[in-house]
């Protein structure tokens, strides 16, 4: 079966004239393709610069279709079709130079945008238990990353899990176009009950296309799911050939493997002064949730961020289950980093009182060290956690993440003084409810402020310096 339909007639535009001189990847014309301007672009693998001899006329034509004759010094002719054809498993290098990632990939999810950032071309992996949400923290990424194209290469996922999903993204409405997710959304469907060494070429297909769009111009976004069964598929292609195992009998090389895949991400400058992105996001599933295991440590080693999903949290309904302490990012967010540390810190100080209670009971406990403890879950559960079922509180911009944070870091710096614990908890109780209803409201309509204005009065009302 053809990956294209070779009948169906597509209306070229061409760009390149005769005369010009052209090297691999430029472009040569364009086709409309949906939501995008799909570029016809010089084979990746011609080597040199290339004349234009002929180029098609505008109009319509099938894949198969000469739309352009190429040649070059030594007087060789190629004739450039519409199809491009390149093995999965080598990166595609026609641009001019790599870029730094220096912009926030924006995923509309606090606790990823303001704690653990990702970089647009950045890398990072959601490591996690079975049952932590990671297939729904990819939905959601899907619907609201600040990408053109999103990816999904299923590697050796269930199969109802997979069927789930082609019926879940076309009924999805795409917030960015208004229309079906799928306009802008591609699907690599590898089951479980499919043969090893293509379990082993899914991931890479999904790359290679990653990176094909990216030479358009356009960021793409790869969500790589699992990376840890493509990791059991290359174990068991070692062992058919009979290599010698390392741990866990993955193979030996299994971490420059791993490397080599997370290093095709980035931001490139195409030759024409566009520049074009692929994140990369594996998702990885060990046994038993154990992150001291062969794959997930090779992982950790090249990623720029790790999002860790916990099953306490996961269970505690404390979604998304991106454990706050575990985590980290050597990116940049969008929020002043001093605070970001300061928030977490708050957290920190509050699991450790939280352990003490456990020992000494509340009883024992100062109300001081209470209040802290208040204070941490106030954070978690009015910003850490978002409804994924609320049409606004599941994507949060960056612009009302970062008046959002600023109010609760002014309520989390605020001294509050309490006559008992039971008058503390009601207090943390009141304040945690009106702000998630604050959270769905419609950002600076009448309604927000009228929130907000209410929640900072009663935060006066218990503030030591009122």
């Amino acid at each position: 079966m053809k990956a294209l339909p070779r009948d169906k007639k597509w209306a070229f535009t061409p760009v390149a004239k005769v005369g010009d001189v052209v090297v691999a990847g430029d472009t040569l014309g364009t086709v409309p393709e949906g939501v995008f301007t799909h570029r016809i672009m010089v084979p990746f693998r011609l080597l040199g610069k290339w004349t234009v001899e002929s180029v098609a006329a505008a109009g319509e034509h099938v894949v198969e279709d000469v739309v352009a004759k190429l040649k070059n010094d030594k007087g060789e002719t190629q004739d450039v079709t519409m199809v491009q054809t390149w093995p999965v498993k080598m990166p595609i290098k026609a641009f001019e130079e790599r870029l730094r990632p220096s912009k926030p990939l924006t995923m509309q999810q606090r606790i990823i945008d303001t704690f653990f950032p990702v970089m647009q071309g950045g890398t990072f992996c959601t490591p996690g238990p079975f049952g932590a949400g990671k297939t729904v923290l990819q939905q959601l990424m899907s619907r609201y990353a600040d990408v053109d194209i999103v990816i999904l290469a299923a590697c050796g996922e269930r199969a109802g899990e997979v069927v789930e999903t082609l019926r879940e993204f076309p009924e999805l409405i795409d917030p960015r176009t208004g229309k079906s997710l799928m306009e802008r959304t591609l699907i690599i469907c590898n089951t479980s009950s499919m043969p090893v060494a293509a379990r082993e070429a899914s991931v890479y297909t999904g790359v290679t296309l990653a990176e094909y769009y990216r030479q358009m111009g356009l960021n793409v976004l790869l969500l790589a799911d699992s990376t840890s069964r493509w990791a059991q598929a290359l174990r068991e292609m070692s062992g058919r050939l009979e290599e010698i195992p390392g741990e866990e009998a993955f193979p030996a090389y299994l971490e420059s493997v791993i490397a080599a895949f997370y290093e095709r991400g980035g931001v490139v400058r195409l030759k024409d002064g566009s520049t074009g992105s692929v994140t990369i996001c594996g998702s990885v599933s060990p046994a038993g949730g154990n992150f001291e295991e062969p794959v997930t440590q090779a992982t950790l080693k090249v990623v720029g961020a790790f999002l860790g999903l916990s099953r306490e949290r996961s269970d505690q309904r404390r979604f998304p289950a991106i454990h706050p302490l575990d985590s980290w990012s050597k990116y940049e967010g969008i929020i002043d980093s001093k605070k970001v540390a300061e928030a977490r810190h708050i957290l920190a100080n509050g699991v450790d009182v939280n352990n003490m209670m456990k020992v000494v009971g509340e009883e024992g406990t100062s109300i001081d060290d209470f209040v802290i403890y208040l204070k941490s879950e106030y954070l978690d559960a009015v910003y850490l956690q978002q409804d994924a079922y609320n049409e606004i509180d599941a994507a949060c911009s960056a612009e009302r993440q970062k008046y959002v944070f600023d109010k609760v870091y002014t309520i989390l710096k605020t001294p509050m003084k309490f006559s008992e614990k039971d008058v503390a908890r009601t207090f943390f109780l009141k304040l945690t409810q009106s702000t998630k209803d604050w959270n769905r409201v419609k950002f600076d309509s009448q309604e927000f402020k009228d929130l907000e204005q209410s929640i900072f009065a009663s935060v006066k009302e218990v503030s030591a310096n009122a």
